[in-house]
């Protein structure tokens, strides 16, 4: 078979509830690089709360993270990578947008440092903590970013998610985009405008050289809208939102019923172990 490439949202579809890569998963996943498949990221997450699957798997390809205001090789340090930041200016409007509305809290990220506004107790503070190789900085955010943040993140209070969206769009709306996070953190995403994880797909594809026709890409919200549309074969999880299931060639199973490697199983004829359950 012709060489696709297969491009993994993470949360909500590779990861299972329990936020891990199954076993079937994996081996399908093998499976799939062992017949000349391309395997690639294209993921929400930053990379330090991404690199973990991507050693899991053994990848050696480009990553898309930020929904695509970062895609780099993890591998190969001088690769032509993108990086394309929110102005300052602009993060500093949404900052005064946020304490305007009301919120949980805000965080900024400029490639792997971590900006927090309030140090609370919430899960979400920890997440962000993840990998970092200095600790966070915690504080006033008008007064701590000093540079273009890759992007801003809002922890809204649960009643007031569609009034900050609203907001947003009507201060912000040609200068930036901004997505709704999944459970397990209903976090608003802001990046810069015109950015989505179908710029890296298509970035890592002219690469390897493969056309639009053989991608295969996996989502579950809004954040995949474009790159499921992009893909020759936009596959929506059986757990994804409904707008997605629309847009979709596709629907797998859901992502705690290994949705991925089902599909991948039979649209490539993979031959994968029969997995035994553990005792």
């Amino acid at each position: 078979m012709e060489k696709h490439l297969i491009a993994l949202d993470l949360d909500g579809t590779l990861l299972n509830d329990e936020k891990i890569v199954s076993e079937r998963t994996l081996e399908t996943i093998k499976a799939a690089r062992e017949a000349g498949h391309v395997v690639a990221i294209a993921t929400g997450r930053p990379f330090r709360v991404s690199k973990q699957f991507y050693y899991q798997m053994d990848l050696d390809t480009p990553i898309v993270n930020m929904n695509g205001a970062l895609i780099h090789h993890p591998r190969i340090g001088d690769w032509d990578h993108m990086h394309t930041p929110l102005p300052r200016d602009v993060a500093h409007d949404i900052f005064d947008t946020c304490y305007d509305v009301g919120v949980q809290n805000i965080l900024a990220e400029i490639m792997d440092e971590v900006y927090i506004e309030y140090e609370n107790n919430h899960a979400i503070t920890d997440f962000f903590k993840v990998g970092l190789n200095a600790p966070p900085v915690i504080g006033n955010l008008k007064q701590k970013v000093e540079k273009d943040p890759s992007s801003v993140l809002i922890h809204p209070y649960d009643d007031r998610v569609n009034q900050i969206r609203e907001v947003l769009t009507e201060r912000h709306a040609s200068i930036i985009d901004h997505r709704k996070w999944g459970a397990p953190f209903h976090v608003i995403e802001v990046i810069r405008s015109d950015l989505h994880k179908a710029i890296g797909v298509r970035k890592i594809a002219e690469e390897y050289g493969i056309p639009k026709n053989r991608i295969i890409a996996f989502g579950d919200e809004d954040n995949d809208f474009e790159m499921i549309d992009y893909a020759g074969i936009g596959v929506a999880m059986g757990n994804g939102i409904d707008e997605l299931k629309t847009m979709a060639n596709q629907i797998t199973l859901s992502n705690y019923e290994d949705g991925v490697a089902q599909f991948l199983e039979e649209y490539l004829n993979l031959k994968t172990p029969i997995l035994t359950p553990k005792n």
